[in-house]
């Protein structure tokens, strides 16, 4: 059976889907004004999807969200993004679907419920961008569960590298299931 991710790879609508992007690639803005970086998930915007088909790629699944304009958008692409180590170690372990504070495409919530960009990031309660949320591997629960408390983590606004990647490191070795991101980091002796 033929998914419609594949499909949307077979239309030649994305030349993302079904094989890797160059690595180091300069993030580009969009006709909305986001920083893209070629690497980034293009979705139909169904979360249980996404997070399913990045499950089954052995990668874990967060959401990155961005404003036009945003000066810390622009330095975590610019910066952080720009650093190899942190463009590898994110693209080899995460799929990042990017989507507009104040967009007004429709997507679907674990939930079911299909909001424009803007609302399902008040239903989150997404207060600054950028902001990166981390979700489970699986969906399944998700849907009986308050929106914020689906996360596993989250960035609320611009880390700076060293404690981007941490962060990334932390959500990839479940640090989470132990206790918080300070002890995690502290265990490590960071």
């Amino acid at each position: 059976m033929i998914s419609r991710r594949h499909l949307l790879a077979a239309t030649g609508a994305t030349v993302l889907a079904g094989r890797p992007a160059p690595a180091g690639a300069a993030p580009v803005p969009d006709e909305s004004g986001l920083y893209q970086l070629p690497w980034f998930l293009e979705s139909f915007l169904d979360l249980s999807e996404d997070l399913a088909q990045a499950t089954q790629d052995g990668k874990r699944f967060a959401v990155l969200w961005g404003l036009k304009g945003c000066p810390y958008c622009k330095e975590l692409h610019t910066v952080n993004f720009a650093d190899p180590a942190i463009e590898g170690y994110v693209r080899d372990n995460f799929v990042i679907l990017h989507l507009n504070h104040i967009g007004a495409r429709e997507v679907t919530d674990f939930d079911g419920e299909r909001l424009g960009e803007k609302a399902f990031g008040e239903k989150y309660a997404v207060r600054f961008t950028p902001t990166v949320q981390f979700f489970p591997e699986a969906a399944e629960g998700l849907k009986g569960k308050a929106p914020q408390v689906r996360e596993v983590a989250r960035i609320p606004g611009y880390l700076k590298p060293e404690p981007f990647l941490a962060m990334f490191r932390f959500v990839r070795e479940k640090g989470y299931e132990a206790g918080s991101f300070q002890d995690w980091l502290r265990k490590r002796g960071a």
